[in-house]
């Protein structure tokens, strides 16, 4: 699961791709997303994409960021 489909006319690196790429990983994992692409997987995807623009890069933020968006508060 990546988010370089998404990534159209967008400017990372390879090390924030992948630090995306791992974020979204870890996002779907928590809300019980299986390994595949759709519509949500995508709205997750985009969340983390439009936070890294933003200049989130840490994989561990980028995670705890993204599940507050969608409602899920941890400790």
């Amino acid at each position: 699961m990546t988010v370089t489909p998404l990534l159209a006319n967008q400017a990372f690196d390879q090390r924030q791709i992948e630090d995306m790429s791992t974020a979204l990983i870890a996002v779907c994992s928590r809300l019980g997303f299986a390994d595949h692409s759709d519509i949500v997987t995508d709205n997750v995807a985009k969340t983390i994409i439009e936070l890294a623009q933003r200049g989130v890069h840490d994989p561990c933020t980028l995670r705890k960021i993204t599940l507050i968006e969608f409602n899920i508060f941890e400790e």
